[in-house]
């Protein structure tokens, strides 16, 4: 088989790789991990100094918390100094999985970590490596998504380097992540639980588990609550590809693609419903109306699409509904970020 050698940081979850791979983490080193939602650059959550290394392998800023990993729902005392019983039945039904809630964190939990906050964010993840690995290291592991800040997340080891290169020591390849967008991030620090990222786990699971839907931020014309504790992916701008990104109604969708091409542009589209127009200037994928599919190809369409250095990238806006909010969510803040310098 031809083709350029698979660069060296990338190895197979092998159990020796895996050792390998904890080793690192202890002596302060980056590890990238597989995840079922994306792959995370991993350090130390309790190595101040290791945690730092991560905001500066991606140009992250300070103030911006990193969710940390734990091993299994026995370590979240360690980390949590309160857990309301929502929480741990939220943890029975979702954990191993792609949801973090925020807690009161420890007094010892580093700064660093929580971004100078008082509250921590927590997650158990469904993938087979993280959990090796999560077990092996015995403790948290902080892992924001293993890419340049604001940029694409990284669904697959290739990705990974593409971003990083020689930022991370080490990769494991677990394959391509199974849910493909960021986890939901739920805040349980204060009286009301509130969705402060939508993700896999919706409002409505929620509500079935705990008796009460929780708020979602942005769901309503209301101001942003002042004392909302910062999490991941929050700011207007994140996800972005380098190409600049519109969001198109599918009723306009493909019109706007090929009066672009015929002025000579160079246009790239995204759709999952807008049946291709057969104007071979366009350069079309369409990624198919299941949201849950979508959702997994997301972040790959859009480094791909990325990839083709087209003038525009034109993409069909979703549906306003409950199974579209995190893909639309993720939509509206790569448009408002794309076509930026990766200068950091």
């Amino acid at each position: 088989m031809s083709g350029a050698a698979q660069p060296a940081r990338i190895v197979a979850p092998t159990p020796e790789n895996i050792a390998r791979a904890a080793a690192l983490l202890r002596a302060g080193k980056l590890v990238a991990l597989p995840t079922e939602t994306v792959y995370g650059l991993g350090a130390d959550a309790l190595d101040a100094a290791a945690a730092t290394g991560i905001f500066h392998a991606k140009g992250r800023p300070a103030d911006h918390p990193l969710i940390v990993h734990l091993p299994s729902a026995e370590h979240l005392s360690r980390w949590a100094r309160r857990i309301p019983k929502e929480a741990l039945a939220l943890v029975r039904a979702f954990w191993p999985g792609p949801l973090t809630l925020i807690l009161p964190r420890e007094d010892d939990v580093p700064d660093v970590v929580t971004g100078g906050q008082d509250t921590v964010g927590l997650r158990v993840p469904a993938h087979p490596v993280a959990l090796a690995l999560l077990q092996a290291f015995d403790s948290g592991i902080a892992a924001p998504s293993a890419n340049r800040f604001g940029r694409i997340s990284p669904t697959t080891a290739a990705h990974v380097e593409q971003e990083l290169g020689a930022r991370v020591d080490l990769i494991l390849d677990g394959g391509p992540c199974q849910v493909g967008i960021e986890s939901t991030i739920l805040d349980l620090s204060r009286d009301e639980p509130e969705i402060l990222r939508p993700g896999a786990i919706t409002a409505e699971g929620i509500a079935r588990v705990i008796g009460r839907r929780p708020r979602v931020r942005g769901e309503s014309a209301a101001q942003p609550e002042q004392h909302a504790p910062r999490v991941s992916g929050a700011l207007a701008a994140h996800y972005a590809p380098a190409t600049a990104l519109r969001l198109l109604p599918g009723s306009e969708l493909a019109a706007e693609a090929v009066r672009l091409a015929a002025q000579g542009r160079h246009v790239a589209v995204l759709a999952h419903a807008c049946p291709y127009p057969g104007d071979d200037r366009l350069q079309w994928v369409a990624a198919g109306p299941d949201p849950g599919r979508y959702a997994h190809d997301l972040y790959a369409h859009l480094r791909a699409l990325d990839a083709l250095g087209a003038d525009c990238l034109l993409v069909e806006a979703p549906p306003a509904v409950p199974a579209w909010s995190a893909i639309a969510d993720r939509l509206g803040r790569a448009a408002v970020g794309s076509g930026e310098s990766d200068e950091t």
